[in-house]
């Protein structure tokens, strides 16, 4: 009940182009989570405790059938910040400074503008969904970043794979279509126009309808699931991603091949990432792994998660983590980040 009348209340009180929703429940359901834990992090500069908001989030998501087996689709989801309110970001525009002539003195001037803001936006579509598969549209996750599955165990948190591994993007003006799943396997391809940008950094903006390309192919079937996505273009990297994952009784393996290189030819990777959960009534142990090294310069990243979840409700858990995130240069010290913590996630 709850639930029906806040879905009316953001139907009656959102507008789009001067129109509102008609009255009563939209044709859908409000969802989202509240994830927030307590954080210790070492850096070896700095040793400091914080409490972290991860990716808590509020969204709307339904269907409306309009015609016989053809509906209309939507989501609008946003991040919420159970920490301090508020997202605080901030851009910073710099310039050369030139002498008296117009030359440049090798100095540069900067200014840093400070957002805040109670929301973010995450993933927002719209797309008609058949027989035939879905075509949609909006800014979401990229068919690369979804074939990643759940093989990452602490997403949004310190051991995200994000930190270590390109290709986890949320891309904006994608154009895309999945396939129905026919025996256990499905695609989508992702079409992003440049927008006149230069979407490829060539020196020339980019008008057209797939400046970049992601897509996704997989296999999902019983206990085995088994992907291989790439992008082409997208947050300036060529990148190719092979995912399997595995269940078996209680125990769940996951593993991932990736291997990228960028528009500039400054970085050619390749690594992988390995994970493993074993539960046992209401608790499950984690573990995960993942490496990756620049082949041009020779520079590696790693990342090692270690913790345990435990259930307490059907929607309701807590946990403990520990994560060591390093990164080593060629020439320098390891740059080593540490983090300890204890949180609680609720999803509704």
């Amino acid at each position: 009940m709850n639930k029906l009348l806040l879905s009316s209340a953001i139907a009656s009180t959102v507008c789009f182009t001067g129109h509102s929703f008609a009255a009563g429940p939209i044709d859908g359901k409000v969802y989202g989570k509240v994830n927030a834990s307590i954080v210790n992090n070492d850096s070896g500069s700095s040793d400091e405790w914080k409490l972290n908001s991860n990716a808590s989030r509020v969204g709307v998501k339904g269907k409306t059938e309009i015609s016989d087996g053809l509906y209309a689709i939507y989501k609008a989801e946003f991040e919420m910040f159970v920490d301090d309110g508020s997202k605080d970001s901030s851009k910073t525009r710099c310039a050369a400074v030139l002498d008296q002539d117009g030359e440049e003195t090798g100095n540069e001037v900067c200014l840093t503008d400070s957002d805040k803001s109670t929301f973010s936006q995450r993933n927002i579509m719209a797309g008609i969904k058949g027989d035939f598969g879905t075509i949609w549209a909006g800014k979401h996750d990229s068919p690369t970043k979804l074939a990643q599955n759940k093989i990452d165990l602490f997403n949004d948190l310190e051991g995200d794979i994000k930190n270590t591994f390109e290709g986890e993007n949320r891309v904006s003006n994608i154009v895309a279509y999945t396939s129905p799943k026919v025996n256990g396997f499905s695609a989508t391809v992702a079409m992003i126009p440049g927008e006149g940008s230069d979407f490829d950094e060539d020196g020339n903006d980019d008008t057209g309808l797939a400046d970049g390309i992601s897509y996704s192919i997989s296999y999902d079937m019983d206990n085995l699931y088994i992907a291989v996505a790439g992008d082409q273009d997208v947050d300036k990297q060529d990148l190719l991603r092979v995912v399997a994952q595995y269940k078996m009784d209680a125990l769940k393996l996951g593993f991932m091949y990736q291997q990228n290189e960028d528009n500039l030819n400054s970085k050619d990777e390749s690594g992988y990432f390995i994970s493993a959960a074993y539960k046992m009534d209401k608790t499950t142990l984690k573990a995960q792994y993942g490496t990756i090294e620049d082949d041009v310069d020779g520079d590696e990243e790693e990342t090692l998660s270690l913790g345990a979840d435990y259930k307490m409700a059907k929607n309701t858990k807590v946990y403990v983590f520990y994560t060591d995130n390093t990164d080593s240069e060629v020439g320098s010290a390891d740059d080593e980040d540490s983090s300890f913590g204890v949180g609680m996630e609720h999803k509704f």
